[in-house]
């Protein structure tokens, strides 16, 4: 797997007409099905008087989890060129939902792909696209007297706090770039009174 992906910055629009037919598409950054049925449940709240909502979404480095929805349109003519549009740019945690108000005139399958395609395109010319690292979480356990070099670590390699507790025994929950793992987990195994173990299936 890459240690670094590409997701879109924040939200977008984009537009496309054909025959009467008008193709409203959003773009949006996510990070879990929870949120993206929330926005899901909003789209179809705000524009109720279309007649389909039609959307295509992945999430996860590996760009292994998907789903595309034609809501209603011919099979494969709406979910699956929206979901072209995120492949053809390597995105991921990535939804983008299209909404169509008919204008009285079938396109045939042929014309509702390239309508689902064009829009989807459209939005995601307009997001600002950007590249993340692929990140695990540690957990650390160490004793008071070595903070200095567990925290001299944390600053070197600019590890993101997800959790921490200083007593006599302290402990942190710190997000590593898988790149830096082998440095950064070789480097805390040689202090002393320290234990380091990285949580599995944990990937950001």
């Amino acid at each position: 797997m890459n240690d670094l992906y590409k997701t879109i910055a924040s939200s977008s629009e984009g537009q496309f007409r054909d025959k009467g037919s008008r193709f409203l598409a959003f773009a949006y950054p996510v990070e879990s099905e929870e949120e993206i049925r929330e926005i899901i449940m909003e789209i179809r709240k705000r524009y109720h008087d279309a007649r389909h909502h039609c959307f295509a979404w992945r999430l996860g480095p590996e760009m292994s989890l998907f789903r595309v929805n034609d809501d209603g349109e011919p099979s494969g003519s709406a979910g699956k060129p929206i979901l072209g549009q995120l492949r053809s740019r390597e995105l991921t945690d990535t939804m983008v939902v299209v909404v169509r108000y008919f204008g009285g005139t079938l396109l045939g399958v042929g014309g509702l792909i390239n309508a689902y395609r064009t829009a989807a395109s459209e939005a995601l010319d307009r997001a600002p696209i950007i590249e993340k690292r692929v990140e695990t979480l540690l957990h650390i356990e160490f004793g008071y007297q070595v903070m200095n070099q567990v925290m001299k670590l944390v600053k070197e390699y600019e590890l993101g706090m997800a959790g921490q507790q200083f007593d006599t025994r302290c402990t942190l929950r710190a997000r590593v770039w898988i790149r830096d793992l082998p440095g950064v987990m070789g480097q805390l195994e040689r202090i002393g009174d320290c234990r380091v173990a990285q949580l599995e299936n944990e990937k950001f």
